[in-house]
């Protein structure tokens, strides 16, 4: 065997044991005639000492290691003089006797430890040498252990786990597909699924009852943070459910996590909110709960002769606790923020509360003290507090120009802690968005949504005001997962299909396999799909979902380590029937 031991097990009380080791060489330090290897695999750092009065031979070959040298080395447990008591193994050391260097390295791009002196591209590009990093591995198996929990959980709800296809056909809606060409049918092309949305909802009608699966999944659109080209869902789906059903069983998968995972327990019930309530009070369909901020409207500033406030049609503002002592310069920082294009505001306008109880304004020449303790009490503002308002032209736009401001002023004053999380639902959806450059409506999550009951007589005369029966989960403003009750009515589907601008016969080119299947005994279902990566990456307290993936790509969607997309050869080409255009 290569090995007896891995380089984070042995303790003191394996003193005056022969193992053998083997890793790669994180350090050498050398002091007079010692030389100290510290030795690293995935379990940990073990110190081999190697004497050269002792074995100047062996001492000389442990001088010319260099870092990320694969060697196997053999000799006892000893009793550490100098404790590194930041590690795990710091209480011993190995005294060497035999050394085997197994492959010599290059040196390494960049310094493979925690805090390294790579930047993104570098590390992305030799992502295999990045992938020894305690920091980067350590997400890695935080995700095998929440896969391992979600598998266990859900089996004991009686789930199965059942695969789908990843060569499907393109769907019209949502994100744009990858598309797969067929060799074998020419000018026809396979599609990425986007989710295996249709798969699951036939696994229901063939009587599955509970399905899941941690699928990959594949959306051609724009990269951020919490973006990538493919990433993992946690994909489920159960018949003959309710929305309440399917909200208590996966608020319970959640708990089970925070208590496996993080060693946090609380019975308490998530909170819910209406997506009105969450556009309105938070200016967002994800709010972050960490903090307060929560929005007051403020009609009560029109009328005053600042025409800013005037002319808005929304008035609202936040107030941030402990930011009264804000500097003008700061002022103007965030004044700078909220009219940069990510926003979009023509301005801000704030209000102090001096310790006197007095509040000082930036448009003081308009409105009496009278009017700006109004203001104050409002808020229910404090001396040290400060108001910061927006307005505008579309009450719709401003709340969310205002969520921007309300999350920065979280970040700057410290309330956004990645130890502490605030779980809720946001339900009550509205079914469809009206897109004013096409005119027509599209789903706001997928043409498969049953709207409520109480809503469906709306379909026919009010359809912007119908709900959709469905639901996202939020933790601390991030969207973990979401999923509907879905249609299992194919006269209701159809109707659905119409409101989208489908033609009854794209409606079948396209979703025909999944009408039919419902004439055959569809039972009401519904489902969820968590993303995998955004668990891992909050639970981790990471601010990209791009480090708790092993290969991820760049924000370009490239995979610089094997340079994809790449071109490829004229034969495949040919083979494939396709002619490249390069034309704009």
């Amino acid at each position: 065997m290569y090995r007896t031991k891995t380089c984070g097990e042995l303790r003191l009380t394996n003193k005056g044991q022969e193992v053998t080791l083997a890793g790669w060489v994180q350090r050498i330090r050398k002091m007079g005639g010692m030389t100290f290897v510290d030795l690293r695999d995935r379990y940990g750092i073990t110190q081999l000492v190697f004497n050269e009065a002792v074995d100047a031979a062996l001492c000389e070959k442990a001088n010319k290691l260099g870092r990320e040298y694969v060697i196997q080395a053999t000799g006892v447990v000893e009793e550490r003089s100098s404790k590194n008591l930041h590690l795990p193994t710091g209480e011993i050391e190995i005294i060497v006797s035999g050394l085997n260097i197994l492959n010599s390295a290059l040196t390494p791009p960049f310094t493979i430890e925690d805090e390294t002196d790579g930047g993104d591209d570098l590390r992305m590009k030799y992502r295999y040498l990045d992938l020894r990093r305690n920091v980067v591995r350590a997400n890695l198996e935080l995700r095998h252990r929440m896969a391992f929990e979600v598998r266990r959980y859900l089996s004991e709800q009686g789930f199965l786990e059942v695969e789908t296809p990843v060569l499907v056909n393109s769907t019209p809606e949502g994100a744009r597909d990858f598309v797969v060409p067929s060799r074998m049918n020419p000018g026809q092309f396979y599609a990425l699924p986007q989710s295996p949305q249709t798969l699951k909802q036939l696994l229901m009608v063939s009587g599955f009852d509970r399905y899941f699966q941690i699928v990959k999944c594949f959306r051609d659109e724009d990269l951020r943070a919490d973006r990538q080209p493919e990433f993992t869902q946690i994909d489920c789906e159960m018949s003959f459910v309710e929305q309440e059903d399917i909200l208590s069983l996966f608020e319970g998968m959640a708990k089970h996590l925070f208590k496996t995972i993080r060693g946090i327990e609380d019975n308490a019930p998530f909170v819910r909110m209406t997506w009105q309530d969450a556009m309105r009070q938070y200016g967002s369909d994800k709010p972050d709960l960490r903090f307060g901020m929560k929005f007051v409207e403020l009609d009560f500033l029109k009328g005053h002769g600042f025409p800013v406030f005037d002319e808005a049609a929304y008035i609202g503002g936040i107030c941030a606790e402990g930011a009264g002592s804000y500097t003008r310069k700061q002022m103007d920082a965030l004044t700078d923020f909220v009219k940069r294009p990510q926003v979009g505001a023509k301005g801000l306008v704030y209000a102090r509360i001096e310790l006197d109880g007095n509040v000082k304004s930036s448009v003081d020449k308009f409105y009496s003290q009278e009017t700006l303790q109004e203001l104050k009490a409002a808020f229910d503002a404090k001396p040290g507090d400060a108001i910061l308002i927006l307005s505008g032209d579309d009450a719709m736009k401003t709340r969310k120009q205002l969520n921007e401001l309300r999350l920065e002023m979280g970040n700057q004053l410290g309330l956004r802690d990645k130890n502490k999380f605030a779980c809720l639902w946001v339900v009550d959806f509205p079914l469809f968005e009206w897109d004013e450059e096409t005119q027509r409506y599209y789903a706001m999550h997928h043409p498969f949504t049953s709207p409520k009951p109480e809503d469906i007589p709306l379909l026919d005369t009010d359809p912007g005001a119908v709900r959709a029966n469905a639901y996202d989960m939020v933790i601390n403003g991030v969207e973990v997962g979401g999923g509907s009750i879905r249609i299992h009515d194919s006269a209701l589907q159809d109707k659905m299909f119409r409101l989208l601008g489908f033609t009854e016969e794209r409606a079948q080119e396209r979703f025909g396999f999944l009408m039919n299947a419902f004439k055959y005994g569809a039972p009401p279902h519904g489902g969820l799909a968590y993303g995998l990566d955004r668990w891992v990456s909050l639970f981790a307290g990471l601010d990209s979902i791009r480090d708790c993936i092993a290969f991820p790509k760049n924000n370009s969607g490239r995979d610089v380590m094997l340079d994809a997309p790449s071109v490829i050869d004229d034969e495949q080409l040919k083979e494939l029937k396709l002619i490249i255009d390069t034309k704009d």
